[in-house]
């Protein structure tokens, strides 16, 4: 297998993994918070290395799940207080414990292969060179296998725990009068962020793994309701900008991991413009819509208020409504023609009157946003 081949592999892996967790994240409202973990968990690499003096001991995923973890609770100790807001909370409790970690890394792993840049930017071409080899046979990057473990238990403990998981994250009241422990279910996610987040660190490093983690998210998000459709296309999305986002930087010999963060910005932007239902695009076309309806049905409106009135010429007439409406003039010309078109309305001796189907229609209306109101209200 070509290196070129295992790099794309190797960020189809971890940008599926990251998307994972990364749909309950955004859905929670609780996007920054992969930027916290994925920075403070440093600190728990680092103790952990620290202690067995390993890289490939399991203690550092255990040690980044555990500061993860923390970070979560000592954000929402804050937050709880109500004298600081999440985002807030966030803002402290993130640069303390990374630095502490950049403290430890600057002061006592001068020596040690502990690179910040590494960490932070990471380099997907130097992937392929870390080896698996089993009885002497090489297999493979040990990339693959790490994250594809990884990316087996996401998609294991959101098979398993689907419903949980949803419940929780819509209705966290329903989910306790169901008997489950919305901490539990909360914590259990925040320690698959960590361990997710560590797992991709050596290969993609903190800021791609941030970018996998809310970018493909977000964009799913403004596709589809579905949360099962959104998680496939979350992956889809994901896997997509880790390819584009490899081609991007091998035809332009530049950074990957930047490619593919860049990749997943700009398809951010394409779905966040070009989206069906919740694009840029669809929502203009949408209040112009409902501009030029609503003018449509208060013309209606008025046009029947005041049928069969002594000023009926005045306040109807072709030439004197608009100065009832206070509508420029090629507005209510646009909103006459549409009307007429459709039937509404006729003009007879200079005066505005409603047909048989446009009255009908007007009444509808009417009672339509009365029964809206009374509906909010309630």
């Amino acid at each position: 297998m070509s290196p070129q081949l295992e790099i794309q592999i190797i960020a189809v892996i971890v940008a599926i993994a990251c998307s994972i967790p990364g749909v309950f994240l955004v859905l929670r409202k609780m996007a920054m918070m992969s930027d916290a973990i994925t920075h403070t968990i440093l600190l728990g690499i680092v103790v952990a290395f620290f202690m067995v003096h390993s890289f490939t001991s399991p203690l550092l995923i255990i040690g980044a799940a555990i500061v993860g973890v923390l970070t979560v609770y000592l954000v929402e100790v804050l937050n709880n207080t109500r004298l600081v807001s999440e985002d807030s909370a966030i803002g402290i409790v993130f640069p303390l414990l990374f630095s502490i970690a950049i403290i430890i890394i600057s002061k006592y792993a001068g020596s040690v292969h502990l690179d910040i840049d590494t960490v932070l930017l990471g380099e997907l071409a130097f992937a392929p060179f870390d080896r698996l080899k089993i009885s002497g046979v090489d297999i493979g990057a040990k990339a693959i296998y790490s994250m594809g473990a990884i990316l087996l238990l996401n998609l294991a403990l959101v098979v398993l725990f689907f419903k949980e998981l949803k419940i929780v994250t819509f209705d966290k009241g329903l989910a306790a009068v169901l008997g489950f422990s919305p901490a539990l279910v909360h914590y259990g996610l925040m320690g698959a962020v960590s361990v997710t987040a560590v797992g991709a660190f050596e290969a993609v490093g903190s800021i791609l793994v941030i970018a996998f983690m809310v970018g493909p998210p977000i964009s799913a998000y403004l596709l589809t309701d579905d949360l099962k459709k959104m998680l496939v296309i979350s992956g889809l999305i994901g896997a997509i900008n880790g390819i584009f986002g490899y081609q991007f930087a091998a035809a332009f010999d530049v950074s990957i991991a930047g490619s593919m963060a860049l990749m997943t910005g700009l398809t951010f932007l394409l779905v966040f413009i070009l989206a069906p239902d919740r694009g840029m695009i669809t929502i203009i076309r949408r209040r112009r819509f409902q501009k030029v309806d609503f003018a449509a049905k208060s013309m209606l409106f008025h046009i029947y208020n005041h049928e069969g009135d002594e000023d009926e010429s005045l306040e109807n007439g072709v030439k004197t409504i608009y100065n009832h409406l206070h509508w420029r003039k090629d507005f209510l010309d646009k909103i006459v023609r549409k009307l007429i078109d459709e039937k509404r309305i006729v003009i007879k001796d200079e005066v505005f009157k409603l047909t048989d189907g446009g009255r009908q229609y007007a009444i509808e209306s009417y009672e339509e946003i009365v029964s809206s109101f009374q509906t909010a209200d309630l």
